[in-house]
């Protein structure tokens, strides 16, 4: 369903059939899709529910990102105040 949701098709023709209209299970299903997103946590990607069931449900484990770091670092040079307003800092491959 994340699939069919990011290229906005339906999941019958994401699997390999249907005429490309969207049919009452491929509705059902983008809707309980985006009810079931509705319920993620936008910072851990959770649910409530999961925590309600078992308070342990998770553990914490630590990672370190290398684009995240260079994204951390490249934003530390960003001005404080009105000219570092809006400033977004972003990857792209280098250039070959």
């Amino acid at each position: 369903m994340e699939l069919a949701d990011r290229y906005r098709i339906p999941h019958s023709q994401l699997m390999g059939a249907g005429s490309g209209r969207w049919s009452a299970l491929d509705r059902a299903k983008a809707m309980a899709f985006a009810a079931y997103r509705r319920q993620l946590c936008e910072s851990c990607g959770t649910r409530a529910q999961e925590w309600e069931q078992d308070r342990f449900a998770y553990v914490a484990e630590t990672h370190r990102c290398p684009g995240c770091e260079l994204v951390e670092m490249e934003q530390d040079q960003v001005p404080r105040g009105p000219d570092g307003r809006g400033v977004k800092i972003g990857l792209r491959p280098r250039a070959e």
